[in-house]
Order: C-alpha cells, then sequence, then structure tokens
C-alpha cells in the first residue's frame, strides 16, 4: 500500500492532499479513486484511507481507520557519520533509514577527504533528506528521519550529550555491542569513520564524555558498509528485528 506523511494532524474524516505527494499519487503510481493508501501524521497516528477524487494537483481521500503507528524501533538511534567520499553518504542515508534510524548527523572528522563547502553542505543536506523521505515512505516509517546540518568532531561530541549511550566503532577495536547495550537504552548515538577512520584524539576526546569504543568484529568494513552493520547489529540485539 502507498505510503505517505502529513505534515499536521488530521481531525476531519476527509483530507486533500496536495504538493508533491498528491503528483507523485496522480502522475507517478497513476492511482485512481476507490484505492487504498496510507498517511502517517507528525504525532505517529497511521490513517488507513480510500482515495475520492484524483487530479494533477490535489487527491482527496476518506479516512477509514485510525491507529497508532507501530512500525518504529523502540530504541532511537542517532547517526554520527563522518563524511566519506562522493555520494556514498547517499546511499547511507538511504539504507539507515530503511534499518530504523532516528536522526543522522554528518560530521566532519580529522581524516574526512571529502570537504564541501558550506553552499556545497546546503545543498547535499537538502539532497540527503529528500532522500531520508523517500526511503521512510519506501519502508513504511513512522517517522521521516532528520538529517542535520554537518558540524565538527567536536561539535558532534557536544550533541550526543543528550543520548543515553554513546558508540564509537573504532576499527582499533573495542567491546561487543551486545555488552554496551546489554541494559537497553533509550537512546543510542553512534560514530562512524569516513575511510581513513578517526584519529586517536577524536576517540580520546569522545570516550572522555563518556563514550564507548566498540567493535565490529576483525574485518575492516567500507565507510558506507560499517554504518549500515552497526545499525543491524544494534536493532538485532534490542530485539527491533522480531
Amino acid at each position: 500500500m502507498a505510503w505517505f506523511f502529513t505534515d499536521s494532524e488530521i481531525d476531519s474524516e476527509n483530507f486533500i492532499i496536495t504538493g508533491e505527494n498528491a503528483k507523485h499519487i496522480s502522475k507517478s503510481l497513476r492511482m485512481k479513486p476507490s484505492e487504498a493508501l496510507t498517511l502517517v501524521t507528525p504525532e505517529k497516528e497511521q490513517l488507513d484511507c480510500v482515495i475520492t477524487t484524483v487530479n494533477s494537483e490535489s487527491v482527496e481521500v476518506e479516512i477509514t481507520s485510525r491507529k497508532p503507528c507501530e512500525n518504529e524501533p523502540d530504541v532511537e538511534i542517532t547517526l554520527y557519520q563522518a563524511l566519506p567520499k562522493g555520494d556514498k553518504m547517499e546511499y547511507i542515508v538511504q539504507k539507515c533509514v530503511e534499518l530504523g534510524i532516528s536522526r543522522i548527523v554528518p560530521v566532519i572528522s580529522a581524516r574526512c577527504i571529502s570537504r564541501p563547502d558550506k553552499k556545497s553542505l546546503a545543498k547535499k543536506q537538502i539532497r540527503w533528506q529528500k532522500i531520508a523521505k523517500e526511503a521512510a515512505q519506501q519502508s513504511r516509517r513512522g517517522i521521516i528521519p532528520k538529517v542535520d546540518a554537518a558540524v565538527s568532531f567536536k561539535e558532534a561530541v557536544e550533541l550526543c550529550a543528550q543520548n543515553e549511550q554513546n558508540i564509537v566503532f573504532y576499527e582499533l577495536g573495542g567491546e561487543s555491542v551486545k555488552r554496551l547495550i546489554g541494559n537497553k537504552p533509550e537512546s543510542i548515538g553512534i560514530f562512524i569513520g569516513s575511510e581513513g577512520g578517526f584519529e586517536q584524539a577524536e576517540v580520546d576526546l569522545a570516550t572522555q564524555r563518556g563514550a564507548k569504543t566498540a567493535t565490529l568484529g576483525k574485518r575492516i568494513l567500507r565507510a558506507e558498509t560499517a554504518p549500515l552493520a552497526a545499525l543491524s547489529v544494534i536493532m538485532y540485539e534490542t530485539g527491533n528485528f522480531e
């Protein structure tokens, strides 16, 4: 079933979809009256709907049922991802949203090869947020995870203080994820390096602020593989793949 997000709560039993969603429904999906779709509100209310009228500018639907969306993980995970080369960040955003990430914070770390200027980063952020929205719709998420503006590693460490547990995945080793999240924290921050990993000074800064280092095994994973592996392990260990 087609899955879309609304910008506001819906109190009535009828709703008119406009903008990009309406164009996608009418032109890309070519949906017709009597076909079903789902809307999810900012409060994660899932609305099952039936289309009543369609045109290129708007789609009117009748709401047939309401319930809380139960598709979200019960742990909030923020990815602090050091910028990789090329378009790898697009892949990371897409797949992490599918796997259940709550928030993504791009990070400019010491060993990042990719260092776009502010104007380029602003454009990339818009692109990454669009990818996050599309991936959230495809995977039937209850939220659209936010992709923040890029920050320095030091700023990322300051931001992560809001998480109950923070983990730096480090190629020189650390504890197992299972051991670190054994008490199932409600919010977890994960730090993943770019192609060159993190400098020791960065790891030291994070651990001084309470973060723990962790390992993903004896093999060295690519910058675009590591966040998916880390997120998958956490989702499994917290029971969110059941």
